[in-house]
């Protein structure tokens, strides 16, 4: 008997997972050592993204201020921005391999809505230091959350920590096997979710000072809209700029990051030529000990990707789970565009003909592809054709994020902690 014949639905294929009842639906609690046997690298990416939730949002409340409101709103942007890919037909192009806790009929695991405070909390921290002013900030939130997603798009693709629809046109333009619309993606609805969030404040509150909180009430108000307000926000941004250049002038989606990573860098950069006095520190001026709560997350971060490129071997993933649906060659379904265009994908994955190079069926019994209509199947990493190459990506990526943190965090404005001021009235009594 094969070692991977123990696993739970090993080489077992269903059209539709017959699910036991609600509950089972709802939430499913895998053993943690029946995940890592068929996915090591995917349980250690959970587990580092629980680890850096939990740092992230102590640190909230250890600086105070609004930082904490901050953490949830990000929780709730992931949360809607998930379910609402999930129901509409256009943009469920991807599937979660499964975790030791995962919702909603295995699609959502527990960790992927932690994933957004993990990236957006550490990036609109460090930038809130630069005092950028209010058309800027949320621009620049939105490059530093690109920064911390590069690494976690290559890597746990590689690794088939989940799936993207083949040859959907949104997402068929790739670099390492990742659709270079997910950074786009990160891009711009970070860069949303943080001007909803500022907006707000000031709408509900009166201002946007991140130290003054403004009562419980008001607060949850307006990261609950920022929340909602996010993913709205976000796809704006492709209709100004990818929609029309990719749909109708078919320009290559590389093309299109670029333009407006480009652009708001410059947006950005310009923003810091002018910048206030409070936005560069004192030259003996120390940091505040809960800035290493998130250097710790930032390390957790980064060293893990890197490590898995270094030592990891991703050939020995093994994806049981929901996957794109298995069927016909021929039969395409339209994408309709947001300006009315009508472009075309494969309805199925063809197993004959697909350029999923990221996975394949070497590990299934007999090395079979899973039968026509199986949508739950046994998917196989694949190992990589030039480890060096991705070692030195994520070397480079690393080595940028440390040199782009450390001058957020340590050299530009004083260690952002709220420090209650005492009234002169408490003053009097004291005396």
């Amino acid at each position: 008997m094969s070692s991977l014949e123990q696993l739970p639905g090993y080489g077992v294929n269903y059209a539709d997972y017959p699910f036991k009842d609600t509950l089972d639906w709802f939430i499913k609690i895998r053993s943690p050592h029946e995940a890592f046997f068929a996915q090591p690298s995917y349980l250690l990416s959970e587990y580092a993204f629980y680890i850096i939730a939990v740092l992230t949002l102590i640190h909230s409340f250890v600086v105070g201020g609004r930082w904490k409101y901050l953490w949830l709103g990000c929780v709730l942007h992931g949360i809607t921005t998930e379910l609402v890919s999930f129901f509409l037909p256009d943009i469920d192009n991807y599937w979660h391999s499964q975790t030791s806790i995962i919702f909603l009929g295995r699609r959502l695991p527990l960790h992927i809505p932690l994933i957004y405070p993990s990236f957006m909390y550490p990036a609109a921290y460090a930038v809130a230091h630069l005092r950028l002013p209010r058309f800027a900030e949320p621009m620049a939130a939105g490059l530093m959350e690109v920064l911390m997603d590069i690494p976690y798009d290559i890597v746990a693709v590689k690794f088939l920590h989940w799936t993207w629809h083949d040859t959907d046109p949104n997402i068929y333009d790739r670099h390492f096997h990742v659709p270079w619309n997910s950074y786009y993606f990160h891009l711009t609805f970070g860069t949303a979710f943080t001007f909803a969030l500022h907006f707000w404040r000031r709408k509900i509150t009166g201002h946007d000072d991140k130290n003054r909180t403004a009562g419980v009430g008001k607060e949850l108000l307006c990261v609950l809209l920022a929340g909602l307000c996010g993913m709205p926000g976000g796809v704006l941004q492709f209709i100004f700029l990818y929609h029309p250049l990719h749909d109708t002038y078919n320009i290559h989606t590389e093309n299109c990051v670029f333009f407006i990573v480009i652009l708001y860098l410059l947006i950005v950069w310009s923003a810091d030529r002018s910048p206030v006095v409070a936005s560069r520190r004192n030259k003996n001026e120390s940091s505040h000990p809960s800035v290493y709560l998130l250097i710790l997350a930032l390390v957790v971060h980064y060293s893990l990707y890197l490590g898995l490129v270094i030592f990891g071997t991703p050939e020995n993933e093994v994806s049981i789970g929901l996957h794109e649906t298995v069927g016909p060659c021929n039969q395409t379904s339209d994408v309709y565009t947001a300006f009315g265009g009508v472009l075309k994908k494969r309805k199925f994955l063809c197993v004959s003909d697909y350029d999923e190079g990221n996975f394949d069926f070497h590990c299934a019994p007999k090395q079979s592809p899973p039968p026509s209509g199986s949508s739950w199947y046994t998917a196989c990493g694949t190992p990589f054709l030039n480890r060096a190459e991705y070692v030195s990506v994520i070397t480079c990526i690393c080595v940028v994020a440390a040199v782009v943190f450390y001058n957020l965090l340590f050299c530009s404005a004083g260690t952002l902690v709220h420090r209650r001021q005492k009234s002169l009235t408490d003053k009097k009594k004291r005396n």
